[in-house]
């Protein structure tokens, strides 16, 4: 068995029972205790799990606060991620902005910067947020709201974004891994996020520094399958470097 192999059955271990055994590792695959053992450090620091005395648990994952809790949460990091979005946006442009407390810092950042575009989204906020901006086409994917996160999700709302297409996506996620890819919590919003991908020219994932090398409960995709991801400055050094090696593309300042 190759080694990438071997890890892939250790992290489907770890996702099922929660926890393994170097002892068990070993019988399993017929391999050395030190060869388990650089295994579980490589994964440790893809950030897929925690390496305890005698084996590994799964990563303690970050669960979601209320919408209103998360909005005062890392805004520093949240409204930097915001001016470096605007790199990537162009005067008359189509975008896609999902819910996400990011993405109203994004918005607010918008109409500092651009007087001309098109905005479709699945959040009330962000709606909200721009419906005074007369240069601004703003279209809201209804459906189901979902009064908790302020957005829509369900089957009307998916129907509609497939009408469109547009030049990029800024999708606002909960975790990004070089293991598991590109993670989030709410189904539906997952499920938003999976079609604002498909009719994007671009698919760019934004996550503040405390989401990278984070897993959430829900993949959205594989992290080759997004053209950027932003972050902020207080990623560490470390961390930017072992993504900028595997080919991801990140930008952190």
């Amino acid at each position: 068995m190759l080694a990438e192999e071997r890890k892939d059955s250790i992290l489907q271990m770890i996702d099922e029972d929660g926890s393994v055994k170097v002892s068990k590792l070993i019988k399993l695959f017929n391999v050395s205790i030190e060869t388990i053992r650089r295994d579980l450090e490589t994964l440790e620091k893809e950030g897929a799990l925690t390496r305890v005395y005698g084996g590994a648990v799964l990563k303690k994952k970050n669960h979601p606060s209320s919408y209103l809790k998360r909005g005062e949460e890392y805004i520093e990091q949240k409204r930097e991620i915001a001016s470096i979005v605007m790199r990537y946006i162009e005067e008359e442009q189509a975008i896609a902005l999902n819910n996400s407390t990011t993405n109203i810092e994004i918005a607010k950042e918008l109409k500092k910067n651009f007087t001309k575009l098109t905005i479709i989204t699945n959040s009330l906020i962000i709606a909200n947020e721009l419906a005074r901006m007369e240069g601004y086409t703003v279209i809201l994917a209804g459906g189901i709201l979902d009064n908790k996160e302020y957005a829509f999700y369900g089957e009307f709302t998916e129907s509609i974004l497939s009408n469109f297409i547009v030049d990029k996506a800024f999708i606002s996620v909960s975790g990004v891994s070089l293991t598991r890819g590109v993670t989030d919590y709410v189904l539906g919003e997952v499920e938003v996020m999976k079609k604002l991908m498909q009719i994007s020219q671009e698919s760019i994932i934004l996550a503040d520094s405390s989401k990278i090398d984070n897993i959430s409960l829900i993949k959205v995709t594989d992290i080759h399958e997004v053209n950027l991801i932003i972050t902020d400055s207080k990623l560490e050094k470390e961390v930017l470097n072992k993504y900028l090696k595997k080919g991801i593309e990140i930008v952190n300042k």
